[in-house]
């Protein structure tokens, strides 16, 4: 081997080790690398550093501490990875070489790619372009079919085309922003492009509409106008789905359009068998594969094959050129398909679509669940579009070519089993249901996705269906890694996920009624809230301004909101989105099934109305100290008078007064001062003192009753699972608890006389519950017998 190349190999290894190397973060280092010299540009040093520098500068930039706090997906480089990368390394190394080695190399290169690429994805006779924007190989494709079919645009340039207008048709279900990226390269006007709408009344509702195509270019050559391009999908990017590819081949024939295909659903063109509808994808002019998601590849280029027999307008549409270093790009992708083989590639494709298959059919045992893909066969085409014999065509075609293998799962979640099929629209849901269930989709995609990493879901939103969540393994298997055990573990924790969706959604109406029962609080309605609802305690004093009223609002539900969460339980109270238009709400986030909705809310105005009382008391307890102090001064005052009076002027003289006071003592009467903050009031403080001597006064203590129980180890606003105690409010007999007397026996010396029940001292000691009615718990007392008194035992109670 070239000791140049195994050194290159080894200087790779060794730079890919300490990137992936994982550093322990701690503190120190966190705060060391918040303040680091490195994050600031500055002028490049004139010593130069080593290797291992540099590529521990490159890891400083590349992992943060965020990212130890943050999740973020990582693509999975294996030893393909690493072919990929030793591609670019070769790359720059085999363009120092002479022209003619150089034009050799490249020549061998791109002839191989070429055949294999054309060879698996079974598109014959074709050529091949590598770019690494994947929009920029149909790029050149439309300028090589201007340059074909405006003869002398290479030198009239763009007033060719004001003689007959270019048409490019691009599907309503096409990547956004792909036609204007080529209006403003190409320095085509807007009005270039024709959007074709879906399917609207049968067929997959993500496919063109064949007929309506057909309509527009058979108008647009009537008025005049060149139909150059139409551009399909063989797997839409939001739901997958395939167009109907032999129908619009044979349009463009029939009209001299060119067909350009994308889409991953081409990579199962290397697949045995292939699907009808995929299969006449390589009939097409041209189309586009990104084979480095599908192959978990980094870095590699995307290809476009074409067919052309014209070199020189290829050559000058760019789609070949006469650089060799041009011809380079292929020398990744060239490197690992062969690193992987022809069975390495299809059986990682193979492994993709058998995931989405296993995830489909466990999905089929969900009711709740409902996949997108399902032709609705209900919808009846209307007649008046065109004549008898387009109408029953096209019917058979949507029954014979809607064969939706796609390896793209999406799926929503709905508990309206009613619906016409699992793809069906959500145009019979009112406007708030289905925002409703678009928030909890998206919540749902969100939560899958921080569960099951590996999974790679995401939420995807679509013209009909709404907000759905998507598992497409063809670009995201490979990069991550993802197995079966991932798509179990996806199934489960979806499993786990619905009872909480489920519940929530049907507590939300149940919420909102039991809001505006309350005075005290106010529903916020928010219809893109996952969660069960909002809501606002309204202060009920009306004596403030508007100003003052939005100040104790803001800080009552302030309050609340931080009272709440710290509650034992798991419900999720927060302020709402982040950039929401409510303000001073407290948003209540998924809920479980045993969820009591009514005892939350009425926990909730509790605490407000507490959080509201304590306010208007510190309010008043303000005022009333401000008052208590000019009433004490003016006491104090008072008192000097008296005292003046009292003793007399001598005594308050200095030296003199001393004299007097001893020559004729005076013992004056010192009155304290008390400032009941409760009653408001300024008092002496000799009741106090009088207080103090009776010892023997019993004082009293009232606990208010608890407005509920909960069981040991439940939380809070959860219905009790099962209650065995079943005591009439107005009994008046002492109960022992149920469980004690099942397990405990009772002892022989056990006796009740009356109203009086004696219990011996045990370990531990019986828990007793007393409930009487408020007519009778007047005459009742409970005291404690001292020990020997009336020879009862010391536990007795009467």
């Amino acid at each position: 081997m070239d000791p140049v190349l195994a050194e290159m190999g080894d200087h790779l290894a060794d730079a890919m080790k300490i990137l992936e190397s994982d550093r322990t973060w701690t503190a120190q280092n966190q705060e060391q690398q918040r303040f680091s010299w490195r994050d600031i540009p500055g002028p490049l040093q004139g010593n130069g550093q080593d290797m291992v520098t540099i590529l521990q500068l490159v890891q400083n930039l590349m992992h943060d501490e965020e990212d130890k706090l943050v999740h973020r997906r990582m693509q999975c480089v294996g030893e393909q990875g690493h072919m990929a990368l030793l591609g670019h390394s070769l790359a720059a190394y085999i363009s120092v070489l002479d022209k003619d080695r150089l034009r050799k190399v490249t020549t061998r290169i791109l002839s191989d790619t070429t055949l294999w690429l054309c060879r698996l994805f079974r598109y014959e006779s074709g050529s091949v372009y590598f770019h690494d924007d994947d929009r920029e190989g149909l790029l050149k494709v439309c300028r090589l079919i201007i340059n074909a079919r405006y003869e002398d645009y290479a030198t009239e340039g763009f007033t060719m085309l004001s003689f007959r207008h270019p048409v490019i048709y691009h599907s309503a279900a096409c990547r956004p922003g792909l036609g204007q990226h080529l209006c403003s390269q190409l320095g085509l006007p807007l009005s270039t492009l024709c959007c074709v709408p879906c399917n609207t009344m049968f067929g997959s509702q993500h496919q063109m509409d064949v007929a309506l195509l057909d309509k527009l270019m058979r108008e647009d050559l009537e008025s005049g106008k060149l139909p150059l391009l139409l551009i399909a999908n063989a797997g839409t990017p939001g739901a997958g789905h395939t167009d109907k590819l032999g129908r619009l081949k044979e349009l463009c024939v029939q009209y001299n359009v060119w067909l350009h295909v994308e889409g991953f659903n081409l990579a199962t063109l290397a697949l045995s068998p292939v699907s009808s509808m995929i299969m006449a994808a390589t009939k097409s002019d041209s189309m586009t594969l990104t084979p480095g998601p599908w192959l978990g590849l980094p870095a590699v280029p995307a290809a476009t094959l074409y067919r052309h027999e014209d070199p020189a307008l290829s050559l000058a549409a760019g789609l070949t050129s006469s650089h060799p270093v041009e011809k380079l790009r292929a020398l990744p992708l060239w490197l690992s398909l062969q690193y992987l083989g022809h069975d390495g590639i299809v059986e990682r494709i193979r492994h993709a679509s058998q995931l989405s298959q296993q995830l489909l059919q466990q999905l089929k045992t969900l009711t709740s669940i409902k996949t997108s893909g399902v032709v609705s066969h209900s919808r009846v085409p209307p007649i008046s579009g065109g004549s008898l014999r387009d109408v029953l065509g096209s019917l058979i075609l949507s029954i014979v070519e809607d064969d939706l293998s796609s390896p793209v799962v999406v799926f929503r979640f709905s508990p309206d089993s009613s619906s016409a099929s699992s793809g069906g629209s959500v145009e019979g849901y009112s406007t708030g249901e289905r925002e409703i269930q678009d928030a909890l989709n998206r919540w749902l995609g969100e939560r899958l996705a921080r569960l099951v990493p590996a999974s790679g879901v995401d939420v995807v939103e679509l013209e009909d269906e709404g907000v759905c969540v998507r598992f497409n393994p063809i670009m995201t298997a490979a990069v991550l890694g993802t197995q079966e055990a991932d798509v179990m573990a996806l199934s489960e924790r979806l499993m786990e996920l619905l009872p909480s969706l489920s519940c929530t959604l049907r507590s939300r109406q149940d919420f909102r009624e039991e809001v505006f029962q309350h005075a005290v609080l106010s529903y916020v309605e928010d219809l893109n809230w996952a969660g069960l609802g909002a809501l606002r305690y309204e202060p009920r004093r009306t004596d403030l301004d508007e100003g003052r009223r939005h100040q104790q609002m803001e800080k009552i539900n302030s309050d609340l909101l931080k009272k709440l969460k710290e509650l034992d339980t798991d419900l999720d109270f927060s302020t709402g989105p982040e950039f929401g238009e409510e303000r001073n709400c407290v948003f209540i986030g998924m809920v479980p099934e045993d969820i009591d909705v009514a005892v939350l809310v009425e926990t909730i105005a509790s605490i407000g109305r507490e959080l509201e009382e304590s306010g208007k008391l510190l309010e008043n307890m303000t005022e009333v100290v401000r008052k208590g102090i000019l009433e004490a001064e003016e006491q104090l005052r008072r008192a000097n008078e008296e005292k003046l009076i009292e003793e007399g002027v001598l005594r308050q003289i200095p030296l003199v007064g001393s004299v007097v006071n001893w020559f004729s003592p005076f013992q004056s009467s010192v009155k304290g001062r008390t400032f009941d903050l409760a009653a408001g009031s300024l008092d002496t403080t000799e009741p106090i003192y009088s207080l103090k001597a009776q010892t023997n006064r019993e004082a009293f203590s009232e606990s208010p009753a608890s407005t509920g129980k909960r069981l040991l180890g439940q939380k809070a606003f959860r219905r009790p699972a099962m209650s065995t105690d079943s005591y009439s409010e107005t009994s008046s007999v002492c109960h022992l608890d149920e469980s004690y007397r099942d397990t405990v026996p009772q002892p022989p010396g056990e006796r009740v006389e009356g109203d009086v029940a004696e219990v011996p001292q045990m370990s531990p000691p019986p828990k007793l519950e007393l409930e009487v009615s408020e007519e009778e718990a007047s005459a009742w007392t409970v005291q404690r017998v001292p020990e020997g008194e009336e020879g009862e035992s010391p536990a007795s109670i009467r």
